[in-house]
């Protein structure tokens, strides 16, 4: 992170100047409704902002203390560097390195016996592990950069939704919120609807989750177990002959477990409830299906009994062109546990919303913008939920109708899905054709940057390129070429002086040229031989009130894991034209000009002042 920009400062750089406390306030631009993944996600990158009023309402009395999900993707890893707690979560977290299956043994099929073990995450597709942290934790860490935010967001608790109404004015929406003092309102522009399956924001849209149940009963629960099974520090796939099967997840701390355990078929239209099923059962069955290793619990810190289903919504905002209210995470989706994409879909749908939101609020984007926020996610959502009812279906089906070499194949298979890596936004007003996708075939438009090592010019720091790119709501431009190369020194001054150059046409005046779009270099040589002092000034811009030169802008090539070669880069040079939600929006060559003109113009607005002065 980069801090002093505009003075010594001594203490936390964490801890941002105050501009604002929004709690209790009657008007504000964003109201979220729910304290769970997805609302925390949205209000800590709006916190961000300090010209963006927001309050998070939560009808808890409190923060989450244990918490349900617990699978943290790669791709949520990559998410949470750009929040810059990634690295707290790792140092908490239990890694999951390698996935064993187990079915029953052929000589004594009342036992089981290993049948395989593979690697869970392959080589090179993140930076990160997957891991496993309560999600309790993860709220903390969401919370905590709030309160350290410019607003200084902190939830109002004791806060249930009872309805909402859209009407005119400047603060158009009214809600109503039952307190324990009493009713309150609160007027917004926008309301996201983060309150879960049985969202009150959701109802008031006229919206319902569709879908269906697999009529399977599954029980969950996370124990402190003295047993002999020799893999209960893996994650594991247990098929047992007759009794079920078992989704074994280690959790961190290195003695907490969870175990997804199989219990009873339900019938059609039967609910979970009417089984009456206690943590005695679950034990039981977990007990049987392990045979002949044994399993006692010592302590319980959690459990819990559900139903497999998948149920989705037609959209995810009110349906207007412009739309003003908006739902994400389970009040829009729900799905079954075994994959893990619960929690991270989730964020990722408030990581979507969030800087088109602040693009509009800030008057850098038409309303027309937020439109491609349920267009992009409910595409996903859909996704998901198709991936997951297959899943969930193989690891409930009996071990004589699936081999465990085919679920083995299948979770191989799946693995960039479960990772949250495949994630693949279609062309749009805001995602590119990909016709020049030929010079960066590993950047694929419409997913993720996937991120590769570097060495930062300056100060030869070797680092991951996704680290340089913070949730701050910033479009990115990298450019990688040689350091020598015309063409990029060309496109570095058109970009700097040109009229029609997207930072001088659409940077506010008076701001820092890198407040909107973020120029960034990569090199196709070593940092060694080359002199920063020649490279293009818009690679090293005067910043902030003193003119401070920003170093951190150019990157060469790490000799050990050469980026070009890694991600298929032409070495005559591109451009990436990255989103802030670090999606791939376009590949282009160092000269279309035009086609990037073309680009931003369709959702950017220019400010009403003169354009920026670029030092």
């Amino acid at each position: 992170m980069q801090f002093h920009r505009d003075g010594f400062r001594p203490g936390d750089p964490d801890l941002q100047p105050a501009t604002a406390d929004d709690r209790g306030v009657a008007e504000v631009d964003v109201l979220i409704v729910g304290c769970g993944p997805a609302g925390l996600t949205l209000a800590a990158q709006l916190a961000a902002f300090p010209d963006i009023s927001v309050r998070i309402v939560e009808q808890k009395s409190g923060p989450l203390q244990l918490g349900q999900a617990d699978g943290v993707a790669c791709r949520t890893m990559e998410m949470f560097e750009a929040f810059g707690f990634r690295e707290r979560v790792e140092r908490e977290a239990y890694w999951v390195n390698e996935t064993a299956f187990w079915k029953p043994d052929p000589a004594a099929p009342g036992r089981i016996a290993r049948s395989g073990r593979v690697q869970d995450v392959e080589d090179g597709l993140s930076p990160y592990p997957h891991v496993i942290l309560n999600q309790a934790r993860v709220h903390d860490f969401y919370l905590e950069l709030m309160r350290r935010s410019p607003r200084r967001l902190v939830p109002d608790y004791d806060r249930r939704f009872a309805g909402l109404d859209v009407g005119e004015g400047a603060y158009p929406i009214t809600v109503r919120l039952e307190a324990p003092g009493g009713a309150e309102t609160v007027k917004a522009r926008y309301v996201a609807g983060c309150d879960g399956a049985r969202s009150g924001v959701r109802q008031a849209l006229g919206l319902t989750l569709k879908g269906d149940s697999a009529n399977q009963a599954w029980g969950v629960m996370d124990v402190l177990a003295v047993t002999d099974f020799p893999d209960i520090r893996l994650k594991c796939l247990i098929q047992s002959s007759g009794e079920g099967n078992i989704l074994i997840i280690p959790r961190e701390g290195g003695y907490l477990v969870r175990v997804y355990v199989e219990m009873d078929k339900l019938a059609a239209d039967e609910r979970v409830a009417t089984r009456a099923i206690v943590l005695d059962d679950l034990i039981a069955a977990t007990q049987r299906i392990l045979r002949p290793y044994r399993f006692e619990v010592m302590e319980t810190a959690w459990w819990s009994v559900y139903e497999i289903g998948q149920r989705l919504c037609e959209r995810f905002d009110d349906g207007a062109p412009h739309p003003r209210v908006f739902i994400a995470g389970d009040a829009c989706h729900t799905h079954s546990p075994k994959a893990g994409q619960g929690m991270n879909v989730s964020m990722q749908d408030a990581f979507n919303l969030g800087w088109k939101l602040a693009a509009v609020l800030r008057g850098q984007s038409p309303p027309a913008l937020l439109a491609t926020y349920s267009a992009e996610r409910q595409a996903i959502a859909q996704n998901l939920i198709d991936f997951d009812r297959e899943w969930a279906a193989l690891i409930s089906a009996p071990a004589h109708s699936v081999e465990p070499a085919q679920l083995q194949r299948y979770f191989v298979q799946a693995g960039r899905y479960t990772a949250g890596t495949v994630t693949r936004y279609s062309p749009s007003a805001i995602t590119g054709e990909a016709a020049h996708q030929a010079l960066a075939k590993g950047f694929v438009v419409g997913e993720r940057l996937h991120s590769a090592p570097v060495i930062r010019l300056a100060d030869a720091k070797p680092m991951q390129l996704g680290e340089a790119f913070a949730a701050d709501g910033r479009w990115r431009l990298i450019a990688f070429a040689e350091f020598e190369s015309p063409p990029l020194r060309a496109l570095c001054e058109w970009l700097a002086v040109a009229d029609a150059s997207p930072l001088r046409r659409f940077t506010a005046a008076g701001a820092d040229v890198d407040s909107l779009i973020d120029v960034r270099a990569v090199f196709s040589s070593g940092h060694r031989a080359l002199r920063l002092e020649t490279a293009p000034g818009l690679l090293w811009p005067a910043k902030g009130k003193l003119g401070l030169r920003d170093y951190e802008k150019m990157f060469c090539i790490d000799p050990m894991a050469d980026i070009f070669d890694l991600r298929g880069i032409d070495r005559r040079g591109c451009l990436i034209v990255a989103r802030p939600d670090q999606h791939v929006a376009d590949v282009l060559p160092l000269d279309a000009r035009e086609e990037l003109c073309d680009f931003f113009a369709r959702f950017m607005l220019a400010p009403t002042t003169s354009p920026v002065e670029i030092a």
